[in-house]
């Protein structure tokens, strides 16, 4: 029997909720120092309630991982096809975007950094989404030079590694350092650089 779509709506709305406050706890204390119950209690839930929407706490992960991947994918355009310099200007704007959303960039740190060992939840999310940026990145500068718009003698594969790199290492310094770094404005100046060598 379908649940009545007041209830179902409610029932998503609460879902919802417990996602946003995992969220918040895996940023402030990483996958392995959060606790359901502490997840449960910040949503006035029970834990055996919470468990009603999400049967373990690694399902519970993997779907504020799936959120978090959604918005960047958004903002990333991979519904476009986008060639050249535009993939890294749309990398910088996402940068930009970054900042004003800490608490995402500080879930993000956290659980790449906790997930480089492969007993942990989210290492193959880790490893998938390397692999489809770069891949989206080396696909945008190979069109690219396929246009003419950029060299023929760049590796895409390579520069796509290093965009990356410079990306996560500024944005690790920035939760650090909030007050001195100001990733946008250096990424953007990198961007700026990469392009102006590649094209």
């Amino acid at each position: 029997m379908t649940p009545h779509p007041r209830r179902r709506r409610r029932g998503d709305d609460r879902r919802e909720q417990i996602i946003d406050e995992a969220l918040k706890t895996f940023a402030d204390n990483g996958y392995r120092g959060t606790s359901l119950a502490e997840i449960a209690d910040r949503c006035g839930l029970s834990q055996p309630g919470l468990l009603h929407y999400f049967p373990n706490k690694a399902a519970l992960l993997a779907a504020v991982l799936d959120y978090r991947d959604r918005l960047d994918y958004d903002r990333l355009g991979f519904d476009q096809r986008l060639r050249g310099k535009d993939a890294l200007i749309r990398l910088a704007q996402l940068v930009d975007h970054n900042m004003h959303v800490p608490g995402l960039v500080r879930l993000f740190t956290v659980l790449t950094s906790e997930a480089v060992t492969a007993d942990h939840p989210a290492h193959e999310w880790a490893l998938d989404r390397y692999r489809k940026l770069q891949v989206h990145l080396a696909g945008a500068l190979e069109a690219g030079i396929a246009d003419g718009s950029i060299r023929r003698d760049i590796d895409p594969a390579a520069v796509a590694r290093q965009v990356f790199a410079m990306m996560d290492g500024l944005q690790l310094q920035w939760l650090v350092d909030p007050d001195t770094v100001d990733m946008a404005t250096l990424f953007r100046a990198y961007i700026d650089e990469l392009i102006a060598y590649i094209t």
